[in-house]
């Protein structure tokens, strides 16, 4: 087994039921993280898998020191198995990326040199999305143009969680405590200097997509709610709005009355009232609702996860309340790229 020096590079891999293209993705890994010329780590994170997935990683952990591994106890979530990376994470930069290959490896050199450049987050644009639906790629552009019109933060557009970010940027995401965890988001939320690299996004490699409609949807809605308030400003409009119909209705009705002789029944106008005002509370409810829940899971302050396993890594975790690392340390390390 290779024995590896502190690393200067992490890279953070969430990984759900992937064992068709693990081998691969570390192959690919490996080869283009060892061509950068830094000492380098690679960081599983199982998120529950059923599959074979955690035989297969620790296969490849057992063959080079510099794989590690982090197995959740359940299937907690992509954002969250992000997290968890994050906290295990011990370069001066971190990226992520996912096992499918759909984001290819050997952009991550692009994005050490604009890192080294002063950059403290390097995100991937897309170009092309070859091999995805035609509605996945219009509903995933205009999901962004939608957040950017309803939040207070820019979220770069065509991006994923393909991207690196500087030590100071993972300690600032670690000490943000919230559940749920929209990471393009929040990663744009603490600012700091920003750039991109544009690249043409590839077919899975081998396996199918683990995000079904139903995760997607809930992930937008994540991506709203949580850096937005706008829902809630709906409620007034809805209000407004349905005033406005009833009162147009009203209008309408007591005209034709006036004109033809002929006006509405009584019970129609109970109908129209209880129709526009009904529907428009239980949206407005329903929104509420959404946020009142997002609250009550905060309130809980349950932990993000929970590890099951840990392999490769022999010092002790630091995690985002430890504030050891100092920033003279983390300056010689991006400094080291330039020697």
């Amino acid at each position: 087994m290779r024995l590896a020096p502190k690393p200067e590079i992490s890279v953070i891999v969430p990984c759900f039921n992937e064992d068709a293209v693990l081998l691969e993705t570390t192959r690919r890994l490996t080869a283009s993280l060892e061509e950068i010329g830094r000492p380098f780590e690679i960081i599983y994170v199982d998120d529950g898998s059923r599959d074979n997935t955690a035989r297969i990683l620790t296969e490849i952990h057992g063959s080079d020191s510099r794989i590690r591994v982090v197995r959740l106890s359940r299937n907690f979530g992509h954002q969250v198995a992000i997290s968890a990376g994050l906290e295990y994470a011990r370069g001066a930069a971190v990226v992520l990326i996912d096992a499918d290959l759909q984001d290819p490896p050997e952009v991550i050199s692009e994005m050490v040199s604009l890192w080294k450049q002063g950059y403290d987050v390097v995100y991937g644009t897309r170009q092309n999305r070859e091999g995805e639906t035609a509605f996945k790629t219009v509903t995933a552009k205009w999901f962004y143009r939608l957040i950017n019109q309803l939040s207070d933060i820019a979220i770069p557009l065509d991006s994923g969680d393909f991207r690196l970010l500087d030590r100071k940027v993972v300690d600032a995401l670690l000490a943000m405590p919230e559940r749920d965890r929209f990471m393009r988001g929040m990663v744009s939320w603490v600012g700091f200097r920003q750039g991109s690299v544009a690249y043409d996004r590839a077919p899975r490699h081998a396996g199918d997509s683990k995000y079904t409609l139903l995760k997607m949807a809930r992930f937008a809605m994540d991506g709203i709610l949580s850096f937005s308030i706008a829902p809630l400003r709906l409620a007034s409009v809805l209000g407004a709005l349905s005033s406005a119909l009833a009162l147009l209705g009203g209008v309408i009705a007591a005209g034709s009355g006036l004109i033809n002789g002929r006006w509405m029944a009584g019970w129609g106008w109970v109908v129209l009232s209880v129709l526009l005002l009904g529907g428009a509370q239980l949206l407005c409810l329903g929104i509420l609702g959404e946020y009142l829940g997002r609250a009550y899971g905060e309130n809980k302050r349950r932990p993000l996860y929970f590890v099951r396993e840990t392999l490769g890594f022999d010092e002790p975790l630091l995690r985002a309340s430890d504030t050891r690392i100092q920033e003279e340390e983390h300056r010689s390390a991006r400094a080291g790229f330039e020697g």
